[in-house]
């Protein structure tokens, strides 16, 4: 087990080491629509790629998540592998919107050997996922 300070410095380590593992300017928050963003995850078990709609209005949310759900068969021709849930629950306890696409391999982010498969996959996934967004734009924000 590792102390709070020692989990804090790998997860810093991690990030440090994909930006200059891989270094290119995200989509990420980016989107111009409040609420709406893309993020890496990696944590304790598991790492994936994500879109969350957060919006603190919880209509905006659903419209925003109807639309992305009318565009399913669409972006699952790029990631076959996204799931959509619209009750994703984060570590606080938070419900989310999340549609992401989670990384299959063996990963801790506690393990610096899984590393680098993980950021090959975050290389691999997001930009077809900012593809899409950049893509299906217009259709998304017009809601």
């Amino acid at each position: 087990m590792f102390s709070k300070e020692e989990s804090a410095l790998l997860r810093k380590d991690f990030w440090t080491s994909f930006g200059k593992s891989f270094p290119r300017k995200w989509l990420l928050y980016n989107t111009k629509i409040k609420g709406f963003s893309f993020k890496f995850v990696a944590e304790r078990k598991q790492a994936m790629v994500c879109l969350d709609i957060e919006n603190p209005d919880e209509l905006v949310n659903l419209l925003y998540y109807d639309q992305m759900l009318s565009l399913k068969t669409l972006l699952e021709n790029e990631l076959p592998e996204v799931i959509f849930n619209d009750e994703y629950e984060l570590e606080s306890g938070k419900i989310i919107h999340r549609i992401y696409v989670p990384f299959e391999g063996k990963f801790s982010v506690y393990n610096k050997n899984s590393w680098r498969d993980c950021f090959e996959f975050y290389m691999e996934t997001m930009p077809k996922f900012e593809l899409f967004f950049y893509e299906y734009e217009d259709i998304i924000k017009n809601i």
